[in-house]
């Protein structure tokens, strides 16, 4: 069974397309699918375009159309740790729809996507890694050091950063630092972003890990001053080497 690729940077996806000698495509409603090979990996690829429900339809499509034996998606997120900075990668082990839930007058109550707490109630909030894959992919990573971006990127003196937390999905472009500073207290969030969440409920659905890696772009709700272009290209390359570091334990 393939491994399904989820790109959110065209300039990404298009650096994976030509590492697949043998790439063959197929339009899938708004959506291509390139299939090939990767490293000797069977492999989709797709981007996905921006939200839950554009992740949600492509993620179902590789899951049900292709029987993907597990789902990647990689792009970029704003940042909500402090101590993180423009270029550092963060994986989720966990992922939490933050704008779905319950609102009342004291505002938005968080919960489970799919469920209301006096319909259907749960305990559960968010959708962790599996334990298992986690694990390989940490002890795969171990050592593995990313480059410093440039600065004209963003990039400081320090390589990128890898590392492991919450990341928060929801429809909208966080760009406010009083909203960054409550998602980073009331959930621990490291990074936040508009499809990882989808993407995980759906691969749950169908019973097939998945794993969201993100680079940061920015410190959700400061302006980054730096060419996004050279930003973009940079942290293009950086993703595709995660993913093909990743490729013998996913």
């Amino acid at each position: 069974m393939p491994l399904g690729l989820i790109c959110a940077i065209p300039e990404e996806l298009g650096h994976l397309v030509t590492l697949l000698p043998d790439a063959t495509g197929v339009r899938v409603g708004h959506t291509e699918f390139i299939a090939g090979t990767l490293d000797g990996c069977d492999v989709v690829l797709a981007g996905a375009g921006m939200g839950k429900v554009n992740s949600a339809l492509v993620t179902t499509v590789l899951a049900d159309r292709f029987g993907c034996s597990a789902i990647v998606f990689s792009g970029v997120a704003g940042g909500l740790d402090p101590e993180l900075a423009v270029g550092d990668v963060v994986i989720a082990d966990r992922v939490i729809q933050h704008d779905a839930g319950l609102i009342d007058d004291d505002g938005l109550l968080t919960y489970q996507a799919g469920h209301v707490p006096f319909i259907n109630p749960t305990d559960r909030l968010g959708f962790a890694v599996d334990a298992e894959l986690l694990a390989r992919v940490t002890s795969r990573l171990d050592g593995f050091a990313l480059p410093a971006l440039s600065g004209s990127a963003g990039g400081g003196d320090r390589p990128a950063a890898i590392r492991f937390g919450t990341v928060l999905s929801g429809d909208q472009y966080v760009h406010s630092e009083f909203t960054r500073q409550r998602l980073h207290g009331e959930f621990g969030g490291l990074a936040v972003e508009m499809e990882g969440g989808a993407v995980a409920q759906v691969a749950d659905a169908f019973g097939i890990p998945w794993l969201v890696i993100r680079a940061l772009s920015d410190l959700a709700g400061r302006d980054s001053r730096f060419d996004f272009l050279a930003f973009v290209d940079e942290v293009a390359a950086s993703s595709v080497a995660i993913l093909r570091r990743l490729l013998p334990v996913l």
